[in-house]
């Protein structure tokens, strides 16, 4: 056989995370492993003028070389213990290289939960071989020749058949080659068997199926009809807080399963993996398994094998359950598409819904996605005619949407006060814990950090070109992270003079320390990023609050996403407009997301909800359409504005990050590389460069180009000229990133 027809050549991804080696290169297979190696594997490679041994992923076999054979460097061996990548793993690590920018090899990694294989774990058991009048005869010959540990093993194996090895070896104290003497004689047998490692500890009883609502119905029926007729739509559920989604959802995949299909369930984080997996486990017990960044490397690995192996049917889990291998996918199912935290902040820098969108295509499989506060990018597709939307728009988790009183502060200040609780929260939290129930005070510190704005007459610092807040920097600068303009610091309000204008100063501490000196019998728990550091921390905290046994729970956004207590019936919401003010063109998407979410908190039980929502600018539209919790009118406003300064979705932006030693360094590579791209005709627009968000990290200085226009197309030419451009160039002491439609200012 010709080495032509052998497959000869494998050409190899190399294992480093740099633009001047990302591309293939080609080596020779060795004779021992041309009837082994397959696309995927990982490989020991000599690499670079030293021949330093480096890995490799092998992403194709050739028989064509593209150099003279003897030029080629050989295969030294497959990397023991490594994951074998698929064919659809290295498809959709080259679309996100390719939509996104990265280098190859950062892409291969995304796509594979588990980076290094393992052993399954044993279960070892002794079996009794013998009928118990015969193995009573070996007893007594024990007993005769005073053999105490036989005694003990053959003692309970007349009691029981079957016995664990822990129990053989642990408490009856038995050595190996007792057992071994009595498996030669016959009389028991030691057996190992394969288990995987299962991170579900769930002994939930099983629940009944629930009656669906017509609307429920329709949604489930017209999926499901569709996926038979051999339609693969992405579907948007847009369902009100309470409506009864994860009913659906529930649904949809038992329709899946009964044809043999595997589902993946997204949720934006971990944090409500265990409350998602409950409602799951009730209804499919252990053929749903988890995902997440916590397991061990070994539980993530046996996951991907019981899926691979069709044990399980459904995973659960935040972004990176979307890569878990199973070969017959029906169905994903993105739980609160709206949330940032489906956006990847390391390269590459993917969305989980376009990912999910590529790879269902590549699967055949159907999207759908779901929401009570969709975002903008998934409803402007529903616009489009390219996603398909059906609305949830009646409560099932109890009566009506609470009733939203909106407090302005600037009145509360004028009226002489000044505590973080208006008048009206202060009446309405004393009335609930008068009557035993609860309350959740929920604040928006999303983009505190930044803004300044007046107290008194509510008017915030922006910038005069793109409309979103300037940030407070050192030395008295406020500056705008989008085009780099700059002004000072202001003592006085410019609109109305009051020298009320600063910063937000106050955390959820400050805020528990406020109800203690107001209400000091109300029982208090705290969910924040210092409360929840403790691996379980969370869990306890939402477990204790469900449970009854607080009054009143303050926390930051992660108590607003998806959870559900009966027994809260009043949500406040203090210092409302804080996200709206962050220098971010998404500020007035976040804020609508948030206190629509927030909101959607009270009320769920079998008692009236009632909202207080606190904020400078009570005529701001998200404000407004969130305390009517009017998401259409809400939409039609925001896309205008999005219209109008041409941001995501209406147009696409790509933020190129660069990041230099030396501040003149990054400054001047930025406005080479705008140069660059007006020289190449491109049609985009440029802004900037400007410095980034954080200036300087790790000694690092960072400045960020951004890049606008209607097609994503345009903007991946842009992206790949720059590669070539940093690949070519001079560059060796800077470094350059690519963030598509950035979830965050940069």
């Amino acid at each position: 056989m010709t080495d032509k027809e052998q497959g000869r050549y494998a050409n190899i991804i190399i294992d480093i995370s740099h633009e001047k080696v990302d591309r293939p290169f080609q080596y020779r297979i060795p004779d021992a492993l041309l009837p082994v190696l397959e696309p995927g594997m990982c490989v020991s490679i000599p690499f670079g003028k030293g021949n330093r041994l480096r890995n490799g992923v092998v992403i194709e076999r050739t028989g064509q070389a593209d150099y003279p054979a003897g030029r080629l460097k050989e295969i030294v061996a497959v990397v023991p213990d490594s994951v074998i990548v698929s064919a659809d793993a290295i498809r959709l690590a080259a679309w996100m290289k390719r939509n996104y920018g990265s280098t190859m090899i950062a892409a291969l990694k995304t796509v594979l939960p588990a980076k290094q294989a393992y052993k399954p774990k044993t279960s070892k058991t002794v079996i009794r071989r013998m009928p118990p009048e015969q193995l009573e005869e070996v007893l007594a010959e024990a007993v005769r020749k005073k053999q105490p540990a036989r005694i003990r093993i053959l003692s309970e194996l007349m009691k029981e058949d079957i016995l664990p090895y822990e129990l053989v070896a642990g408490k009856l104290n038995i050595a190996a080659n007792t057992l071994r003497s009595l498996a030669d004689r016959g009389v028991i047998e030691v057996r190992s068997e394969s288990i995987y490692r299962n991170p579900v500890k769930l002994t939930a009883t099983e629940e009944t199926e629930k009656q669906l609502s017509e609307e429920q119905r329709t949604i489930v029926n017209e999926i499901t009809r569709e996926y038979w007729q051999g339609i693969r739509g992405t579907y948007l559920i847009h369902g009100i807080t309470g409506s009864g989604k994860t009913e659906v959802y529930i649904s949809l995949i038992k329709n899946m399963v009964s044809m043999g299909k595997q589902c993946i369930v997204l949720i934006p984080e971990i944090a409500l993996t265990y409350q998602t997996l409950l409602r799951f486990y009730k209804r499919f017990g252990d053929r749903v398994s988890v995902m997440h960044s916590s397991l061990s490397q070994g539980e993530k690995y046996d996951q991907c094998e019981r899926a691979r192996r069709g044990d399980i049917d459904i995973i659960i889990g935040p972004r990176s359950a979307l890569f878990v291998p199973f070969p017959q996918l029906g169905l994903i199912l993105i739980d609160e598409e709206h949330e940032p935290s489906y956006k990847s902040e390391s390269m590459p820098r993917y969305h989980a819904r376009e990912t999910a969108q590529a790879l269902a295509k590549m699967k055949d499989a159907a999207l759908v996605l779901g929401s009570a506060t969709p975002s903008l990018e998934a409803y402007f597709r529903v616009q489009e005619g390219q996603y398909k939307l059906f609305p949830l728009t009646k409560r099932l988790t109890g009566g009506t949407l609470p009733t939203v009183y909106t407090v302005d502060l600037r009145h509360e200040l004028k009226a002489g006060n000044r505590s973080v609780f208006s008048r009206k929260l202060q009446e309405l939290i004393s009335g609930r814990l008068a009557a035993g129930e609860q309350i959740i005070l929920f604040l928006n510190r999303r983009g505190y950090a930044g803004f300044i704005s007046c107290r008194s007459c509510g008017h915030v610092m922006k910038c005069p070109h793109c409309d979103v807040s300037l940030a407070k920097h050192k030395g008295g600068r406020l500056l705008c992270h989008y085009c780099g303009h700059e002004t000072k610091e202001v003592s006085h309000c410019p609109e109305c003079g009051s020298g009320y204008i600063m910063g937000f100063r106050a955390g959820t501490q400050q805020i528990e320390e406020s109800i203690g000196r107001m209400w000091p019998a109300a029982r208090v728990l705290r969910m924040d990023g210092d409360t929840t550091k403790k691996k379980d921390s969370l869990k306890q905290i939402l477990t204790a609050f469900s449970e009854r046994r607080a009054d009143i729970l303050i926390g930051t956004q992660m108590i607003v996403k998806g959870h559900d207590f009966p027994g809260v019936t009043l949500v406040g919401i203090l210092a409302a407009d804080l996200s709206l003010n962050a220098n971010d063109y998404r500020a007035g998407e976040r804020t609508f997301q948030l206190l629509t979410q927030a909101a959607g908190r009270a009320g769920r039980g079998d008692r009236p909800g009632e909202v207080v929502i606190q904020t400078y600018r009570p005529e701001h539209y998200s404000i407004v359409r969130a305390a009517e919790q009017d998401y259409a009118r809400f939409y039609e406003e925001e896309i205008l504005y999005r219209e109008l300064a041409s941001y995501p979705p209406v147009a696409h932006l790509l933020a190129i990050m660069i990041g230099a030693a030396e501040a003149e360094a990054g400054k001047r590579l930025g406005e080479e590389l705008a140069g660059a791209i007006r020289d190449a005709g491109s049609p985009v627009r440029i802004i900037g460069p400007a410095e980034a968000a954080v200036t300087k990290l790790k000694d690092i200085f960072r400045f960020v180009l951004y890049i606008k226009h209607a097609d994503y197309q345009e903007l991946i030419k842009v992206k790949d000229m720059v590669e070539d451009k940093i690949n070519n160039g001079e560059y060796r002491k800077e470094s350059v990133q690519f963030d598509f439609d950035p979830m965050d200012r940069i």
